[in-house]
């Protein structure tokens, strides 16, 4: 993707292939992106990337408490130059969005992580690799080459696994360390129960677990001559219901890079985070994965943010990002970067690396297009100035005056 008003080129390039007779192959609405997947995808495998905790309720609580909040555009702005980019725990990032960590992404096409990373670098999309990928993290930051790349762990309860995966990812230059903290325990998801479906128990997701030395000592066997064994001993491995916070000055202690902790919905486990050495945090609510019931992750965003605001930590967001305009609430609410998870997994499954550097693209030019509609000229300066609560907005008509 050229510099320069990347969301006028974008459209371009589609209205022209219209005009030609070309039609997108991979849907331009996200509703169009997500039904078109679960299409081509299985029936097991489109339950697990689409669904969420219980009866579902916070996976479309992430979706609504978005409406809420109301955009105020100004304008006569001059917003003939736009400028995206942001600096993230250190690191210059070419858009205010990364792709979330999201595994086993060989359930959705065949080449999964690497596709991703391909459509991903084609994009100059960062990308947060997941622990329980396909593909080993060596090879797709090979693929991602000069793309950020930060790297999401699951923090085992083997501890030396979990410093082994740290160190690769220092080695394999990942830019940053996310530790994943709202999966002490699974979540009970009842698509994926229905079906007694659990990707790992067939082997997919553990190829940075086999190419481990230290995971590859806990066997009895290798992992060629018993398959079932190794699955066995990851599953056992895989996280630990024990840790605490003080773990993670432990964590903190064993890289030099960017620590983000990954998953935090309370705003005094915002404040515990960073006094424990955290850079930066991911609000999330695992995209309604874990917790039935929970509060939207946007909910959560202000006053996590307003906790955060006397430090130097950095705020991303995560669960339930969409379009260009909800990212830019999410900005205006307090976060200095957003992630996108589900709409790029759809992208993959659709039309592999294609697929997921034209959702990218056209994600990027939406949000592009809409900052400029609103006045604004630069992701970095996108302040609460932007929306308006629409509760309060009814109860006071005069608030954003």
């Amino acid at each position: 993707m050229s510099d320069g008003n990347i969301g006028e080129q974008r459209q371009r390039e589609i209205f022209v292939s219209g005009h030609a007779g070309i039609e997108p192959d991979v849907p331009i609405s996200f509703e169009e992106l997500e039904a078109a997947a679960l299409e081509v995808m299985d029936e097991e495998a489109a339950g697990y990337v689409a669904g969420g905790a219980g009866g579902e309720n916070t996976v479309g609580r992430n979706r609504r408490v978005f409406d809420r909040w109301r955009i105020v555009p100004r304008f006569l702005r001059d917003v003939g130059e736009r400028d995206l980019s942001v600096e993230v725990c250190g690191q210059e990032l070419p858009f205010p969005v990364l792709l979330a960590p999201i595994g086993i992404q060989s359930i959705a096409h065949d080449d999964g992580e690497l596709a991703m990373a391909e459509g991903a670098r084609e994009a100059g999309m960062p990308v947060i690799l997941s622990s329980v990928a396909s593909e080993t993290l060596e090879d797709v930051a090979a693929e991602l080459g000069e793309t950020p790349k930060w790297f999401q762990l699951y923090w085992s309860s083997e501890r030396e696994l979990a410093e082994s995966f740290v160190d690769r990812a220092e080695d394999a230059g990942y830019d940053a360390i996310v530790v994943t903290v709202d999966t002490p325990v699974p979540g009970w998801k009842e698509r994926d129960l229905s079906r007694g479906y659990v990707p790992q128990l067939e082997g997919e997701g553990m190829a940075n677990y086999v190419a481990d030395e230290t995971f590859l000592d806990l066997l009895d066997h290798p992992p060629e001559d018993d398959e079932f064994g190794a699955i066995q001993t990851f599953l056992d491995a895989f996280g630990d219901p024990t840790l605490t916070w003080e773990d993670l000055d432990w964590l903190r202690e064993q890289t030099d890079l960017p620590v983000v902790v990954k998953g935090l919905l309370h705003p005094a486990d915002a404040r515990r985070a960073v006094e424990h050495g955290a850079d930066g945090i991911i609000v999330s609510n695992h995209g309604g994965r874990q917790v039935d019931g929970a509060i939207g992750a946007l909910e959560a965003l202000p006053r996590i943010a307003a906790e955060l605001a006397d430090t130097d930590a950095d705020i991303l967001f995560d669960s339930g990002i969409r379009r260009g305009a909800e990212a830019l609430k999410a900005l205006a609410l307090g976060a200095d970067a957003v992630c996108l998870g589900r709409p790029y997994i759809y992208g993959l499954a659709i039309d592999g690396a294609n697929g997921v550097e034209a959702v990218c693209e056209n994600f990027v030019a939406d949000m592009d297009l809409t900052m400029g509609l609103t006045g604004r000229t630069r992701a970095a300066d996108i302040d609460r100035s932007l929306v308006v609560d629409e509760h309060q907005l009814f109860r006071d008509p005069t608030t954003y005056r």
